[in-house]
Protein backbone atom coordinates (compact mmCIF):
# COMPACT_ATOMS: atom_id res chain seq x y z
CA UNK A 1 0.00 0.00 0.00
CA UNK A 2 0.92 3.65 -0.65
CA UNK A 3 -0.40 6.69 0.74
CA UNK A 4 -3.02 9.12 -1.05
CA UNK A 5 -1.71 9.91 -4.67
CA UNK A 6 -0.81 13.40 -4.90
CA UNK A 7 -2.01 13.64 -8.42
CA UNK A 8 -5.11 11.65 -10.35
CA UNK A 9 -5.31 9.64 -13.53
CA UNK A 10 -5.82 12.21 -16.47
CA UNK A 11 -9.92 13.01 -17.35
CA UNK A 12 -9.50 13.15 -20.61
CA UNK A 13 -10.94 9.10 -20.51
CA UNK A 14 -14.55 8.59 -20.19
CA UNK A 15 -15.81 8.64 -17.18
CA UNK A 16 -19.51 9.39 -17.36
CA UNK A 17 -20.67 6.12 -16.08
CA UNK A 18 -17.59 6.24 -13.19
CA UNK A 19 -18.63 9.93 -12.08
CA UNK A 20 -22.38 8.61 -11.75
CA UNK A 21 -20.85 5.72 -9.41
CA UNK A 22 -18.79 7.97 -7.36
CA UNK A 23 -21.81 10.34 -6.53
CA UNK A 24 -23.54 7.23 -5.62
CA UNK A 25 -20.80 5.59 -3.61
CA UNK A 26 -20.70 8.80 -1.15
CA UNK A 27 -23.51 7.95 0.08
CA UNK A 28 -23.05 5.11 1.36
CA UNK A 29 -18.94 4.68 2.11
CA UNK A 30 -16.70 7.43 3.19
CA UNK A 31 -15.04 8.62 0.26
CA UNK A 32 -16.95 6.55 -2.09
CA UNK A 33 -14.88 3.53 -1.88
CA UNK A 34 -13.61 0.86 0.77
CA UNK A 35 -10.12 2.15 1.28
CA UNK A 36 -8.70 5.37 1.61
CA UNK A 37 -5.97 4.55 -1.40
CA UNK A 38 -8.61 4.11 -3.70
CA UNK A 39 -10.34 7.37 -2.77
CA UNK A 40 -9.45 9.72 -5.93
CA UNK A 41 -12.34 12.47 -5.71
CA UNK A 42 -14.20 12.25 -8.98
CA UNK A 43 -11.52 10.45 -10.82
CA UNK A 44 -11.82 7.14 -8.43
CA UNK A 45 -11.59 4.28 -10.83
CA UNK A 46 -14.89 2.01 -10.69
CA UNK A 47 -13.29 -1.29 -11.99
CA UNK A 48 -15.72 -3.46 -14.16
CA UNK A 49 -13.79 -6.56 -15.24
CA UNK A 50 -10.31 -8.12 -15.25
CA UNK A 51 -8.67 -10.39 -17.56
CA UNK A 52 -4.94 -11.46 -17.86
CA UNK A 53 -2.91 -8.34 -17.65
CA UNK A 54 -5.65 -5.61 -18.28
CA UNK A 55 -8.48 -4.31 -16.47
CA UNK A 56 -11.61 -2.20 -17.75
CA UNK A 57 -13.66 0.41 -15.69
CA UNK A 58 -17.41 0.96 -15.54
CA UNK A 59 -16.89 3.56 -18.80
CA UNK A 60 -15.03 0.64 -20.69
CA UNK A 61 -11.52 2.49 -20.64
CA UNK A 62 -9.13 -0.31 -21.28
CA UNK A 63 -5.76 -0.27 -19.48
CA UNK A 64 -3.07 -2.37 -19.41
CA UNK A 65 -2.49 -3.01 -15.24
CA UNK A 66 0.43 -2.62 -13.84
CA UNK A 67 -1.03 -2.16 -10.12
CA UNK A 68 -1.99 -5.62 -10.39
CA UNK A 69 -4.06 -4.75 -7.06
CA UNK A 70 -1.22 -3.83 -5.11
CA UNK A 71 0.64 -6.98 -6.09
CA UNK A 72 -1.77 -10.13 -5.24
CA UNK A 73 -2.46 -10.74 -9.06
CA UNK A 74 0.64 -12.60 -9.81
CA UNK A 75 -0.29 -14.74 -12.53
CA UNK A 76 -3.26 -12.98 -14.45
CA UNK A 77 -6.86 -11.12 -13.29
CA UNK A 78 -9.55 -14.04 -13.47
CA UNK A 79 -6.83 -16.88 -14.14
CA UNK A 80 -8.97 -20.15 -14.95
CA UNK A 81 -6.73 -22.67 -13.53
CA UNK A 82 -7.15 -20.93 -9.95
CA UNK A 83 -10.70 -19.75 -10.79
CA UNK A 84 -11.94 -23.24 -11.82
CA UNK A 85 -10.68 -24.99 -8.51
CA UNK A 86 -11.89 -22.34 -6.35
CA UNK A 87 -15.13 -22.65 -7.83
CA UNK A 88 -15.32 -26.17 -7.45
CA UNK A 89 -13.60 -26.35 -3.71
CA UNK A 90 -16.73 -23.47 -2.70
CA UNK A 91 -19.00 -25.73 -4.04
CA UNK A 92 -18.25 -27.99 -0.79
CA UNK A 93 -19.22 -25.09 1.88
CA UNK A 94 -17.32 -21.94 2.70
CA UNK A 95 -17.19 -21.65 6.33
CA UNK A 96 -16.85 -23.85 8.62
CA UNK A 97 -14.73 -22.69 11.72
CA UNK A 98 -13.02 -26.37 11.30
CA UNK A 99 -9.95 -27.28 9.23
CA UNK A 100 -10.28 -28.38 5.55
CA UNK A 101 -7.92 -30.74 3.53
CA UNK A 102 -7.14 -27.41 1.54
CA UNK A 103 -5.73 -25.64 4.10
CA UNK A 104 -3.50 -28.15 5.09
CA UNK A 105 -2.38 -28.89 1.46
CA UNK A 106 -2.13 -24.95 0.85
CA UNK A 107 0.80 -24.65 4.05
CA UNK A 108 2.12 -27.70 3.26
CA UNK A 109 3.25 -26.41 -0.44
CA UNK A 110 4.35 -22.95 1.59
CA UNK A 111 6.88 -25.37 3.90
CA UNK A 112 7.74 -26.93 0.08
CA UNK A 113 8.86 -23.65 -1.13
CA UNK A 114 10.45 -22.09 1.87
CA UNK A 115 11.90 -25.06 3.88
CA UNK A 116 13.34 -23.05 6.85
CA UNK A 117 9.69 -22.80 7.68
CA UNK A 118 8.85 -25.15 10.61
CA UNK A 119 5.09 -24.26 11.40
CA UNK A 120 2.78 -22.19 9.61
CA UNK A 121 -0.54 -20.70 9.97
CA UNK A 122 -3.28 -19.18 7.37
CA UNK A 123 -5.29 -16.23 8.35
CA UNK A 124 -7.04 -13.40 5.92
CA UNK A 125 -4.86 -10.54 5.98
CA UNK A 126 -1.41 -9.56 5.56
CA UNK A 127 -2.13 -6.90 8.30
CA UNK A 128 -3.39 -9.89 10.31
CA UNK A 129 0.06 -11.99 9.38
CA UNK A 130 2.37 -9.30 10.76
CA UNK A 131 0.01 -8.35 13.63
CA UNK A 132 0.43 -12.36 14.62
CA UNK A 133 4.06 -12.27 13.57
CA UNK A 134 4.65 -9.17 16.23
CA UNK A 135 2.48 -10.64 18.71
CA UNK A 136 4.78 -14.02 18.41
CA UNK A 137 7.97 -12.60 18.80
CA UNK A 138 6.94 -10.47 21.74
CA UNK A 139 5.77 -14.17 23.26
CA UNK A 140 8.96 -15.94 22.56
CA UNK A 141 10.98 -13.50 23.82
CA UNK A 142 9.50 -12.06 26.53
CA UNK A 143 10.26 -8.36 25.32
CA UNK A 144 7.85 -5.86 24.18
CA UNK A 145 9.46 -3.38 21.73
CA UNK A 146 9.44 -3.81 17.29
CA UNK A 147 12.14 -2.50 15.27
CA UNK A 148 10.56 -1.58 11.79
CA UNK A 149 12.09 0.53 9.18
CA UNK A 150 11.28 4.07 8.05
CA UNK A 151 8.84 4.32 5.02
CA UNK A 152 8.18 0.65 5.18
CA UNK A 153 4.69 -0.55 5.18
CA UNK A 154 3.12 -3.22 7.51
CA UNK A 155 -0.65 -3.20 7.41
CA UNK A 156 -3.13 -1.04 8.67
CA UNK A 157 -3.07 -2.10 12.47
CA UNK A 158 -2.28 0.30 15.40
CA UNK A 159 1.25 -1.43 15.69
CA UNK A 160 2.54 -1.08 12.10
CA UNK A 161 1.10 2.35 11.14
CA UNK A 162 4.75 4.18 12.89
CA UNK A 163 7.32 6.54 10.38
CA UNK A 164 5.30 5.27 7.27
CA UNK A 165 4.33 8.03 4.92
CA UNK A 166 5.07 11.61 6.51
CA UNK A 167 3.77 14.45 4.94
CA UNK A 168 7.26 16.06 5.03
CA UNK A 169 10.60 14.34 6.19
CA UNK A 170 11.10 16.36 8.87
CA UNK A 171 9.03 14.90 10.47
CA UNK A 172 10.75 11.57 10.79
CA UNK A 173 13.07 13.58 13.36
CA UNK A 174 16.63 13.68 13.20
CA UNK A 175 18.49 11.41 11.39
CA UNK A 176 20.78 10.12 14.64
CA UNK A 177 17.41 9.70 16.45
CA UNK A 178 14.10 9.59 14.32
CA UNK A 179 10.58 10.13 15.69
CA UNK A 180 8.15 7.34 16.00
CA UNK A 181 5.68 9.48 13.80
CA UNK A 182 1.85 7.79 13.75
CA UNK A 183 -0.34 7.68 10.44
CA UNK A 184 -2.90 9.00 11.04
CA UNK A 185 -5.41 9.60 14.12
CA UNK A 186 -6.75 6.74 16.94
CA UNK A 187 -3.78 5.17 17.45
CA UNK A 188 -2.86 5.14 21.26
CA UNK A 189 0.21 7.02 21.92
CA UNK A 190 1.38 3.91 24.86
CA UNK A 191 1.06 1.36 21.73
CA UNK A 192 3.41 3.54 19.39
CA UNK A 193 5.93 3.90 22.15
CA UNK A 194 6.20 -0.18 21.88
CA UNK A 195 7.78 0.78 17.93
CA UNK A 196 11.17 1.92 17.43
CA UNK A 197 11.57 3.76 14.28
CA UNK A 198 15.12 3.03 12.17
CA UNK A 199 17.09 3.37 9.10
CA UNK A 200 17.13 0.99 6.47
CA UNK A 201 20.79 -0.15 4.94
CA UNK A 202 22.12 1.72 8.08
CA UNK A 203 23.55 -1.26 9.88
CA UNK A 204 25.84 1.30 12.23
CA UNK A 205 22.60 3.40 13.59
CA UNK A 206 21.17 -0.72 14.45
CA UNK A 207 24.08 -1.58 16.09
CA UNK A 208 23.73 1.72 18.52
CA UNK A 209 20.16 1.29 18.97
CA UNK A 210 20.45 -2.26 19.98
CA UNK A 211 23.35 -1.55 22.26
CA UNK A 212 21.24 1.15 23.71
CA UNK A 213 17.71 -0.62 23.81
CA UNK A 214 18.16 -4.31 22.78
CA UNK A 215 17.18 -5.88 25.76
CA UNK A 216 13.32 -4.81 25.09
CA UNK A 217 13.34 -5.33 21.59
CA UNK A 218 12.05 -8.25 20.74
CA UNK A 219 11.89 -8.54 16.96
CA UNK A 220 13.16 -6.38 13.70
CA UNK A 221 10.28 -6.23 11.30
CA UNK A 222 12.15 -5.67 7.36
CA UNK A 223 10.37 -5.62 4.07
CA UNK A 224 13.12 -7.37 2.28
CA UNK A 225 12.51 -4.09 -0.17
CA UNK A 226 10.84 -0.98 0.63
CA UNK A 227 7.90 -1.93 -1.41
CA UNK A 228 6.07 1.43 -0.07
CA UNK A 229 9.10 3.48 -1.42
CA UNK A 230 9.20 2.14 -5.28
CA UNK A 231 10.95 -1.18 -4.10
CA UNK A 232 14.42 0.40 -2.55
CA UNK A 233 16.84 -2.42 -2.53
CA UNK A 234 19.18 -3.41 0.83
CA UNK A 235 22.67 -3.07 -0.11
CA UNK A 236 24.87 -5.69 -0.71
CA UNK A 237 25.35 -7.22 2.71
CA UNK A 238 22.84 -5.34 4.81
CA UNK A 239 20.77 -8.36 5.39
CA UNK A 240 23.39 -10.77 6.33
CA UNK A 241 24.23 -8.09 8.71
CA UNK A 242 21.19 -7.46 9.87
CA UNK A 243 20.60 -11.59 10.57
CA UNK A 244 23.71 -11.19 12.30
CA UNK A 245 23.48 -8.60 14.09
CA UNK A 246 20.00 -9.66 15.24
CA UNK A 247 21.42 -12.83 16.35
CA UNK A 248 24.45 -11.12 18.28
CA UNK A 249 21.34 -9.75 20.43
CA UNK A 250 19.35 -12.21 20.80
CA UNK A 251 16.34 -9.96 18.57
CA UNK A 252 14.28 -12.17 16.07
CA UNK A 253 14.37 -10.91 12.77
CA UNK A 254 10.82 -11.19 10.58
CA UNK A 255 10.94 -10.60 7.10
CA UNK A 256 7.48 -9.10 6.09
CA UNK A 257 7.07 -10.97 2.56
CA UNK A 258 3.30 -9.72 1.97
CA UNK A 259 4.96 -8.31 -1.13
CA UNK A 260 8.24 -10.03 -1.98
CA UNK A 261 6.70 -13.49 -1.17
CA UNK A 262 6.47 -16.11 -4.10
CA UNK A 263 7.47 -13.33 -6.69
CA UNK A 264 11.01 -12.84 -5.74
CA UNK A 265 11.41 -16.56 -5.90
CA UNK A 266 9.68 -19.51 -5.43
CA UNK A 267 10.79 -19.42 -1.22
CA UNK A 268 10.59 -15.84 -1.82
CA UNK A 269 13.17 -12.92 -0.35
CA UNK A 270 14.43 -15.55 1.84
CA UNK A 271 15.47 -17.51 -0.71
CA UNK A 272 16.22 -14.45 -3.32
CA UNK A 273 18.88 -12.85 -0.75
CA UNK A 274 20.10 -15.55 1.37
CA UNK A 275 18.67 -15.11 4.41
CA UNK A 276 16.79 -17.34 7.14
CA UNK A 277 14.55 -15.06 9.35
CA UNK A 278 12.85 -16.36 12.68
CA UNK A 279 9.84 -15.36 11.08
CA UNK A 280 7.68 -14.41 8.39
CA UNK A 281 4.65 -13.20 6.61
CA UNK A 282 2.84 -13.82 3.53
CA UNK A 283 -0.17 -12.57 0.93
CA UNK A 284 -0.82 -11.13 -2.19
CA UNK A 285 1.11 -13.32 -4.45
CA UNK A 286 0.01 -16.70 -2.48
CA UNK A 287 -3.45 -16.42 -3.70
CA UNK A 288 -3.34 -14.69 -6.84
CA UNK A 289 -6.14 -11.81 -5.90
CA UNK A 290 -7.94 -13.67 -3.30
CA UNK A 291 -7.88 -12.90 0.11
CA UNK A 292 -5.30 -15.37 1.48
CA UNK A 293 -2.17 -14.88 4.27
CA UNK A 294 -0.33 -16.78 6.34
CA UNK A 295 2.52 -15.95 8.93
CA UNK A 296 5.28 -18.86 9.96
CA UNK A 297 8.68 -19.64 11.23
CA UNK A 298 10.93 -21.74 12.82
CA UNK A 299 9.38 -24.68 14.64
CA UNK A 300 10.39 -23.60 18.41
CA UNK A 301 9.78 -19.47 17.61
CA UNK A 302 6.21 -21.25 16.57
CA UNK A 303 6.22 -23.10 19.57
CA UNK A 304 3.87 -20.58 21.73
CA UNK A 305 0.97 -21.16 19.28
CA UNK A 306 -1.60 -22.96 20.35
CA UNK A 307 -1.45 -22.78 23.70
CA UNK A 308 0.62 -19.58 25.03
CA UNK A 309 -0.51 -16.81 21.99
CA UNK A 310 -4.18 -15.95 21.01
CA UNK A 311 -4.57 -16.48 17.40
CA UNK A 312 -7.60 -17.15 15.77
CA UNK A 313 -10.12 -16.11 13.15
CA UNK A 314 -13.38 -16.83 11.90
CA UNK A 315 -12.56 -16.66 8.14
CA UNK A 316 -8.70 -18.29 8.85
CA UNK A 317 -8.18 -20.57 6.18
CA UNK A 318 -11.52 -20.83 4.55
CA UNK A 319 -12.54 -22.75 1.58
CA UNK A 320 -12.09 -20.31 -0.90
CA UNK A 321 -8.88 -18.45 0.17
CA UNK A 322 -7.42 -21.81 0.96
CA UNK A 323 -8.04 -23.17 -1.95
CA UNK A 324 -7.22 -20.41 -3.83
CA UNK A 325 -3.68 -20.37 -2.02
CA UNK A 326 -3.43 -24.26 -2.94
CA UNK A 327 -3.52 -24.02 -6.61
CA UNK A 328 -1.44 -20.60 -6.81
CA UNK A 329 1.01 -22.14 -4.99
CA UNK A 330 0.97 -25.31 -6.54
CA UNK A 331 1.49 -23.61 -10.41
CA UNK A 332 4.13 -21.52 -8.72
CA UNK A 333 5.99 -24.51 -7.67
CA UNK A 334 5.63 -26.47 -10.81
CA UNK A 335 5.50 -24.01 -13.76
CA UNK A 336 8.19 -21.79 -15.27
CA UNK A 337 5.48 -18.89 -14.24
CA UNK A 338 8.14 -16.48 -12.21
CA UNK A 339 11.05 -16.63 -14.47
CA UNK A 340 7.91 -15.84 -17.47
CA UNK A 341 7.70 -12.66 -14.75
CA UNK A 342 11.13 -12.03 -14.30
CA UNK A 343 12.04 -12.03 -17.95
CA UNK A 344 8.75 -10.06 -19.06
CA UNK A 345 9.69 -7.37 -16.33
CA UNK A 346 13.48 -7.14 -17.63
CA UNK A 347 12.00 -6.97 -21.18
CA UNK A 348 9.87 -4.37 -19.98
CA UNK A 349 13.30 -2.71 -18.10
CA UNK A 350 15.09 -2.76 -21.11
CA UNK A 351 12.55 -1.54 -22.89
CA UNK A 352 12.30 1.57 -20.85
CA UNK A 353 15.86 2.16 -20.54
CA UNK A 354 15.84 2.85 -24.25
CA UNK A 355 13.66 5.75 -24.19
CA UNK A 356 15.08 7.41 -21.00
CA UNK A 357 18.82 7.11 -22.39
CA UNK A 358 17.39 8.72 -25.46
CA UNK A 359 15.52 11.16 -23.44
CA UNK A 360 18.82 11.82 -20.82
CA UNK A 361 17.06 11.70 -18.18
CA UNK A 362 18.31 10.08 -14.69
CA UNK A 363 16.83 7.35 -13.57
CA UNK A 364 17.19 3.55 -11.64
CA UNK A 365 15.51 0.81 -11.83
CA UNK A 366 14.58 -0.22 -8.04
CA UNK A 367 13.29 -3.37 -6.98
CA UNK A 368 13.27 -7.08 -8.78
CA UNK A 369 11.99 -7.14 -12.48
CA UNK A 370 8.64 -9.15 -10.98
CA UNK A 371 8.61 -5.96 -9.00
CA UNK A 372 10.18 -2.38 -10.05
CA UNK A 373 9.92 1.20 -10.60
CA UNK A 374 11.90 3.47 -12.64
CA UNK A 375 13.00 6.23 -10.18
CA UNK A 376 13.92 9.59 -11.27
CA UNK A 377 17.52 10.01 -10.27
CA UNK A 378 21.14 10.58 -10.55
CA UNK A 379 21.99 8.49 -7.65
CA UNK A 380 21.40 5.21 -6.22
CA UNK A 381 18.58 5.81 -2.97
CA UNK A 382 19.55 3.58 -0.03
CA UNK A 383 16.53 4.56 2.16
CA UNK A 384 13.17 6.22 1.95
CA UNK A 385 14.51 10.34 3.17
CA UNK A 386 16.44 9.61 -0.07
CA UNK A 387 13.40 8.91 -2.04
CA UNK A 388 11.97 11.86 -0.61
CA UNK A 389 14.55 13.49 -2.83
CA UNK A 390 13.58 12.16 -6.34
CA UNK A 391 11.76 13.98 -9.06
CA UNK A 392 8.25 12.90 -8.34
CA UNK A 393 6.63 15.58 -10.21
CA UNK A 394 8.42 13.60 -13.22
CA UNK A 395 6.90 10.37 -12.15
CA UNK A 396 3.62 11.32 -11.23
CA UNK A 397 3.06 13.37 -14.60
CA UNK A 398 4.13 9.86 -16.79
CA UNK A 399 1.93 7.86 -14.68
CA UNK A 400 -0.93 10.18 -14.98
CA UNK A 401 -0.41 10.23 -19.12
CA UNK A 402 0.08 6.98 -19.23
CA UNK A 403 -3.20 5.97 -17.98
CA UNK A 404 -5.18 8.05 -20.28
CA UNK A 405 -3.01 6.13 -22.78
CA UNK A 406 -4.13 3.29 -21.77
CA UNK A 407 -1.75 1.65 -19.09
CA UNK A 408 -2.12 1.58 -15.36
CA UNK A 409 0.71 2.32 -12.85
CA UNK A 410 -0.19 3.53 -9.34
CA UNK A 411 -0.34 7.29 -10.15
CA UNK A 412 1.91 7.63 -7.09
CA UNK A 413 5.73 7.12 -6.96
CA UNK A 414 5.75 4.72 -4.14
CA UNK A 415 3.95 2.20 -5.58
CA UNK A 416 6.36 -0.37 -8.14
CA UNK A 417 5.06 -1.89 -11.03
CA UNK A 418 4.03 -5.08 -10.74
CA UNK A 419 4.35 -7.97 -13.45
CA UNK A 420 2.19 -10.64 -13.45
CA UNK A 421 2.31 -14.05 -16.00
CA UNK A 422 0.09 -12.85 -18.23
CA UNK A 423 1.91 -9.35 -19.31
CA UNK A 424 4.41 -11.91 -21.47
CA UNK A 425 0.80 -12.52 -23.56
CA UNK A 426 1.01 -10.65 -27.28
CA UNK A 427 2.15 -6.79 -27.68
CA UNK A 428 1.62 -6.00 -24.37
CA UNK A 429 5.27 -5.58 -23.76
CA UNK A 430 5.92 -3.43 -26.43
CA UNK A 431 2.57 -1.49 -25.58
CA UNK A 432 3.54 -0.55 -21.98
CA UNK A 433 7.17 0.85 -23.27
CA UNK A 434 5.16 2.90 -26.12
CA UNK A 435 2.86 4.24 -24.19
CA UNK A 436 5.22 5.35 -21.56
CA UNK A 437 7.69 6.34 -24.12
CA UNK A 438 4.65 8.65 -25.60
CA UNK A 439 3.86 9.81 -21.79
CA UNK A 440 7.20 10.69 -20.89
CA UNK A 441 7.93 12.90 -24.05
CA UNK A 442 4.48 15.13 -22.61
CA UNK A 443 5.50 15.45 -19.47
CA UNK A 444 9.06 16.96 -20.21
CA UNK A 445 7.39 18.98 -23.05
CA UNK A 446 5.41 20.58 -20.68
CA UNK A 447 8.28 20.84 -17.86
CA UNK A 448 10.11 23.04 -20.69
CA UNK A 449 7.18 25.01 -21.78
CA UNK A 450 6.47 25.84 -17.81
CA UNK A 451 10.69 26.08 -17.01
CA UNK A 452 10.44 28.97 -20.45
CA UNK A 453 7.55 30.96 -18.86
CA UNK A 454 8.78 30.92 -15.80
CA UNK A 455 12.19 32.41 -17.16
CA UNK A 456 10.40 34.60 -19.01
CA UNK A 457 8.02 36.30 -16.74
CA UNK A 458 11.81 36.53 -13.98
CA UNK A 459 12.76 38.42 -17.11
CA UNK A 460 10.43 40.56 -17.84
CA UNK A 461 10.20 41.26 -13.64
CA UNK A 462 13.72 41.60 -13.46
CA UNK A 463 13.63 44.40 -16.22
Amino acid sequence: MTAEPTTRPSPALARAKQIEMYHRALKTLPGGTDSNFRAWGEDTIYVDRGRGGRVWDLDGNEYIDLRMGYGPVILGHADPRVDDFVTERMRMGVSFSLTSEDEVVAMETVKQLVPWVGKVRMTVSGTEATMHAMRVARAYTGKTKIVKFEGQYHGVHDYALVSVAPNKMSDLGSEDNPVGLVWGRGIPEVITKTIVPARFNNIEFLRNLFEREGGDIAAVIVEPVLGNAAGILPQPGFHKALRALTEEFGILLIFDEVKTGFRFARGGAAEYFGITPDLATYAKAMGNGYPAAAFGGREEVMSVLPDKVSHGGTYAGNRVAAAAARKTLEIIRDTNALETIRDTGLRVQAGLKEVLDARGVPFHFTGHPAMFSPMFTEKVVTEYREWAATDHELYDAVAVGMHARGAMPEPDSREPWFMCEAHAQGDTVDRIVSIFAESLGVALDQRARHQSLAHDAAAAYSA
